[in-house]
């Protein structure tokens, strides 16, 4: 891309905001560096990846790459066998802290998150972490090195302590003992690395010693008493040993690191590239930008594209397509109403796509891709080379027109200003039709007629304007695409205040085709609008109609999924119906064969015959769709302890254990469960009354019989019981049922430990009237129920 018009579509700036966005001077450099390629391959590969990073950015948060500090030299003096300063170690260990950030948060936080192009780039990094330990723990600041360092170095250090306090504690009594009238100050001061105190000039023959300094008038020596000579020569001493074994610890730190200079230099440039693409997905992510689409035939289809340079709050988007139906776009309209700006989003646009950058448009913008970009934009008076505006336009012009080909993208600024209008727009017309029959993707902008005829009446050209607003003397800056622009200049010119006749005036000098061409632009340019707001109607109308399509297709499709899930538990229910009344008729025909053979009595064939009629009433029950009610409405005072209730609802039978509350529940225990109802929920069922002793005495034994017949239940609730009382409930319980020839009981223990159970399947175990016994199944009671079958 020719550097022209890289300044001229203002993309440096596009560069110093990319720039902004990296923390590294290797990053920064690249962003610098970047410009428009021309290979689909290597177009693609750097949208996929300014893609990734967007997207990590969205899901992770930005990351930082500022201690990505240069260290070539370094490493180059390492490759040599030098050793490093404190400062170049330090930075290399920033470096390498940085490679293990970014190597964290490369990694992928769920296995079922997709891996992108960015993976490769993390899985280069070492961030050699035992090496950047061993530096950290030895350095602290660029000047200072730890005193763990080394054991030499402690120990030094702590030498170099115990003389200072020497010194202090000698020239302290000096200072507060008998030199104190000699001196300026009591004080002690330092003059090079020397301990020195201020004496007074006319004493300096009652302090014996070295004068290293005096101040600027000469009243004050600064003297080196003889008492600390030696052990500021000792401590000078202490701190020569002290540097050498500071070069000591940076040799062995420079060795260590020496013996990972090639993946050292590898974190450099892989942290440099990944500043330069994350700072791209920063950029996008900024301008709320997307990825383009990119094709060879030239074809550019922009959705809603916003200039990346002007505010993105007031910025009207435009909709522009090139290539495709027509290679010629000509955009007409009044100054100041956006032409230029539409020129220079599509030339700009096209550099960034192609600089592997994302465009600030909607998703699935499409752009091509060309091998050059010209563009003729802006005021090209020269007066160094004494040139006219339109004399700077042609040269421009004619220095790339030789060049063009159908690989190229060109963009004119106002062709043909600065001459006559007539010689400028014939001029124009030639230099388009030029372009147009060669094929080559051109948009212009122009204020000439002849041009929008042109436009109108040669196949493979199109007309756009951008709007103005008569009302407001305003621009929308929106762009219409079809139709050409009106200059305005009548009603401009009659909103800002010129008068009438001066207008009318003027409109005389119009020939009558200029008139009719005028009105026929408005007209055009009212249909326009009428047709698009038409379109945006009717799209609403088909997305509208879409959504409420699927609706309606997903509630026919859960209506087919219940249909097909009623209609399968139908049909299971319907076969376990019959399964069980085969069960029922198969045993009905055993037991009466038996009757007929063991001559069974009429008693024990009704009882049989009722408890078929009970079985089919329970499975007629179930068939039916509307919830039971109770037979009557109960009051809460209805209840009592004890109560023999159904709940309706889950089809059970239980007993009272508690008296209606305020809102009416009642606690009802139904074998091992127990469950709040409420009284609508409950049906009390009538008990025959228990036969009376009186009445015992005053019936025969046959009758006593009949009796116990009518009122023993057939469970018995045993809970909360000790062993030994249920044990003689159950045996008194066992024997009614005997008398009353019931053939199962059903005897409720609860699980809780598993004790009472225990016992009275002991107990059972020992009944001779007693034929089997069972834990009850899934809906008796399960294991809080025992099923004990009476002989």
């Amino acid at each position: 891309m020719n550097k022209k018009t890289l300044n001229k579509l203002e993309y440096n700036k596009i560069i110093e905001l990319l720039t902004d966005h990296a923390s590294s001077f290797s990053g920064k450099e690249r962003c610098k560096r970047l410009r428009p390629m021309t290979l689909l391959a290597d177009i693609n590969a750097a949208q996929q990846q300014t893609a990734a990073a967007f997207t990590r950015i969205v899901k992770k948060g930005r990351l930082s790459f500022s201690g990505c500090n240069p260290v070539n030299d370094s490493l180059k003096r390492l490759e040599v066998g030098a050793a490093l300063g404190s400062g170049e170690l330090l930075r290399i260990c920033k470096l390498l802290e940085t490679a293990g950030r970014a190597k964290a948060y490369g990694r992928h936080d769920n296995n079922d998150e997709e891996e992108d192009c960015l993976d490769s780039f993390f899985q280069q990094l070492e961030p050699i972490s035992l090496l950047t330990t061993e530096i950290r723990r030895c350095i602290l600041e660029e000047d200072e090195l730890s005193d763990d360092a080394s054991g030499t170095l402690k120990h030094i250090r702590r030498s170099i302590s115990q003389m200072n306090d020497k010194v202090h504690a000698t020239l302290s009594g000096m200072v507060n003992g008998s030199l104190r009238s000699y001196l300026q100050d009591p004080i002690i001061t330092m003059r090079g690395d020397r301990y020195c105190i201020p004496v007074k000039a006319e004493y300096r023959s009652q302090v014996s010693g070295l004068i290293h300094d005096q101040s600027s008038t000469g009243s004050t020596l600064f003297i080196e008493p003889m008492a600390v000579v030696k052990l500021n020569n000792d401590l000078k001493e202490l701190y020569g040993k002290e540097q050498e074994e500071i070069q000591v610890i940076l040799a062995r730190l420079s060795e260590d690191t020496a013996q990972y200079i090639e993946e050292i230099r590898t974190d450099y440039t892989v942290l440099g590239e990944l500043d330069f693409i994350f700072a791209r997905g920063s950029l996008a992510l900024d301008m709320n930008a997307s990825m383009p689409s990119f094709n060879t035939e030239g074809r550019i289809r922009i959705r809603e594209g916003r200039h990346p340079l002007l505010d993105k709050r007031q910025v009207v988007p435009i909709t522009v397509t090139l290539g495709d139906e027509f290679d010629l776009l000509i955009v007409t309209g009044p100054n100041t109403g956006g032409k230029t700006v539409s020129l220079k989003t599509v030339g700009l646009f096209t550099l960034m796509g192609q600089a592997g950058l994302h465009i600030p448009a909607l998703d699935r913008s499409e752009l091509g891709v060309f091998e050059q970009v010209y563009a003729d934009i802006g005021d090209e008076q020269s007066i160094e080379q004494s040139l006219s505006t339109f004399s700077s336009h042609m040269t421009n012009i004619v220095s790339f027109l030789t060049h063009v080909d159908e690989r190229s993208l060109v963009l004119f600024d106002e062709l043909g200003a600065g001459t006559d209008p007539t010689e400028g727009a014939a001029l124009a017309t030639a230099i388009l039709s030029h372009l147009h029959n060669r094929g080559i993707r051109t948009m212009a902008t122009t204020h000439y007629s002849e041009l929008k005829v042109y436009a109108l009446s040669t196949a493979g050209v199109e007309n756009a304007c951008c709007e103005f607003d008569l009302e407001t003397l305003r621009p929308t800056y929106r762009l219409l695409l079809g139709i050409p622009g009106k200059s305005n200049a009548f009603a401009i010119a009659g909103k800002l205040g010129l008068p009438d006749y001066i207008i009318a005036e003027a409109k005389t000098h119009l020939t009558e085709q200029d008139e009719s061409f005028e009105d026929l632009l408005t007209d055009l340019e009212t249909s326009k609008r009428t047709i698009q707001k038409e379109q945006e109607e009717i799209a609403a109308y088909k997305r509208e109609l879409e959504r409420l399509k699927m609706e309606v297709r997903q509630k026919q499709e859960k209506l087919e999924a219940q249909k097909e899930r009623i209609l399968r538990e139908a049909n299971e229910k319907a076969h376990a119906i019959l399964s069980d009344a085969k069960e029922t008729a198969d045993e009905t025909l055993r037991n009466f064969r038996k009757f007929g053979k063991e001559n069974i009595s009429a008693a024990e064939m009704e009882k049989e015959r009722e408890r078929l009629r009970k079985k089919m009433a329970s499975v007629s029950s179930g068939l039916t769709l509307e919830a039971k009610k109770p037979k009557k409405q109960h009051k809460p005072s209805d209840f009592k302890l004890g109560e023999t209730v159904k709940v309706l609802s889950m089809n059970l039978n239980g007993s009272v254990i508690s008296l209606p509350d305020s809102k009416g529940n009642v606690t009802v225990q139904m074998g091992i469960l127990r469950s709040q109802v409420h009284i609508s929920d409950l049906e009390i069922i009538e008990e025959t009354p228990s036969y009376s002793a009186k009445q015992m005495h005053k019936t025969s034994k046959g009758k006593m019989k009949m009796g116990k017949s009518f009122s023993v239940s057939s469970e018995i609730n045993l809970l909360g019981k000790t062993v030994d009382e249920a044990i003689a409930e159950l045996d008194k319980y066992l024997d009614d049922a005997a008398l009353a020839h019931l053939s199962n009981v059903r005897v409720v223990h609860g699980k809780g430990t598993g004790a009472l159970r225990t016992g009275i399947h002991n107990y059972l175990k020992r009944q001779k009237h007693v034929k089997s016994f069972r834990l009850g199944a899934f809906g008796e009671g399960d294991a809080g129920v025992t099923i004990v079958e009476l002989k």
